[in-house]
């Protein structure tokens, strides 16, 4: 956990998941701000809205914050890296593709790199190509996710235990339990994406952080299995019209373009759910409060401490036989 933060000169071992196109520069910087790493999702932007999104983060925040690159999803992978360069953004994630062609541009720079990993394999690869940090994440995250669909809970330890990098955990974490939890199944620290979209600063449509509020933990559900395109999003009737499309044979062609980030801009910033969708995670059924970012990750580590302790606490207990 220290090793974490001192990488990456942050407070607390949390950095923010990329949001693809919703990304914006108030969340980012609060999170940074707060003393975790707040994280700018490129998505399918083009490098001008990129830029725009990184000039007005440093005019919110001089702490460090991220860059996440979608490689195979992202047209612009190649002007991305060069904004990275002549921004000097510190630390730059990695997803959707194989990021060791990459991996040697930027640490020639002194550029950390996390690569975003979903098995042992994909971990073991990351680590041989020079990553830094590997965010190993699991199936209960929001938005697009590995279709080899293993949990948190079982990926953490698995990918720990055959790597020698640090570790930050991802999906189905919220709170200090789910923080207490990864670090004691090895992570170094953890990465949050869904709990973000909750908070004062997040600047998303009113009725998508109410909806994650109100949710339990069977409202979110998985779209794209039937054609290989695994991704998790808050029900809604778009939602619902999607999965309903994909029992009947939905291409993936039609998938896709009702999955693109038009869609997720509908849903996510205007509130539309007849026509867009929201991405969430499963720990949408842990959310019943909309804090600022900085009482959030306080909060966090404070109630990461206690629950730490309260497990050693009972360990210590005597057991009656």
């Amino acid at each position: 956990m220290k090793y974490i933060c001192e990488l990456f000169s942050i407070k607390y071992p949390i950095i923010q998941g990329g949001m693809g196109n919703i990304s914006n520069a108030s969340l980012a910087a609060a999170v940074s701000n707060a003393g975790g790493l707040g994280t700018i999702g490129c998505g399918t932007m083009n490098p001008e809205q990129v830029e725009a999104i990184i000039l007005e983060t440093k005019d919110k925040t001089n702490n460090n914050f991220a860059l996440n690159i979608p490689i195979n999803v992202s047209p612009y992978t190649d002007e991305l890296i060069n904004l990275v360069l002549k921004h000097d953004i510190p630390v730059v994630s990695l997803s959707a593709g194989n990021p060791a062609p990459i991996i040697p541009l930027l640490q020639k720079k002194n550029i950390k790199v996390i690569a975003i990993v979903a098995s042992v394999k994909h971990a073991q690869k990351a680590q041989a190509a020079g990553a830094d940090v590997l965010v190993a994440e699991g199936f209960e995250a929001a938005g697009i996710n590995s279709n080899l669909e293993l949990t948190t809970f079982t990926l953490i330890p698995q990918i720990s235990k055959h790597v020698t990098l640090p570790v930050l955990a991802a999906g189905g974490i919220g709170n200090g339990q789910g923080l207490a939890a990864a670090l004691m199944l090895g992570a170094s620290g953890v990465q949050l994406g869904t709990r973000l979209i909750a908070t004062q600063e997040a600047p998303f449509h009113p009725s998508y952080k109410q909806k994650l509020m109100e949710a339990m933990g069977n409202d979110t559900f998985i779209l794209g299995r039937s054609v290989g395109q695994v991704r998790r999003v808050l029900k809604d009737p778009y939602t619902e019209k999607i999965l309903n499309l994909e029992k009947c044979g939905l291409s993936p062609v039609d998938f896709r373009e009702m999955t693109s980030e038009v869609h997720h801009i509908n849903g996510a910033m205007n509130g539309d759910v007849n026509n867009g969708f929201m991405n969430s995670g499963q720990v949408a059924g842990l959310i019943d409060d909309m804090p600022t970012v900085k009482e959030l990750l306080d909060g966090m580590m404070k109630d990461a401490k206690k629950q730490m302790e309260d497990g050693l606490s009972r360990l210590s207990t005597p057991f009656m036989i």
